[in-house]
Parts: C-alpha cells; sequence; structure tokens
C-alpha cells in the first residue's frame, strides 16, 4: 500500500479517480481493459499521455482521459 497513488481530476462535473499500483502495467478503467473502455486510438493516446511522464516500475499504469492532466 505505501507504493499506491491516488489522485483525482475534475472537469466541469465530472470526476475522475486515479489509482497507481506496481503491477503489469495494464490500464484499467471502470475495471476494464482500455482496449475495450476507448475504441478510438486518440483517446487511448490521450489517457496514455500523463502516465508517460510518471511510469512506475518502467512501465505506464491506469487513468481517464483528460482528467489527471
Amino acid at each position: 500500500m505505501a507504493n499506491d497513488f491516488n489522485a483525482v481530476g475534475r472537469r466541469k462535473s465530472a470526476v475522475a479517480r486515479v489509482r497507481l499500483v506496481p503491477g503489469e502495467g495494464k490500464i484499467l478503467i471502470n475495471k476494464r481493459d482500455i482496449d475495450n473502455y476507448f475504441g478510438l486510438e486518440t483517446l487511448k493516446m490521450t489517457v496514455r499521455q500523463p502516465l508517460n511522464l510518471v511510469k512506475v516500475g518502467g512501465r505506464p499504469v491506469q487513468g481517464e482521459p483528460r482528467a489527471p492532466r
């Protein structure tokens, strides 16, 4: 638990909660894989963009588009 990082992003009335945990580098959104949650590659890129700056164990972890930025 000491290696977990939590953050909240807000935009208008939307709220995104992000939890970064050590692991395999999977990105899960509402318990679904990023590929099943977002169909467009541009949305997936938007999710991964802030995670490329913050790498845990050398791999990107979890997010929701634009809220963590």
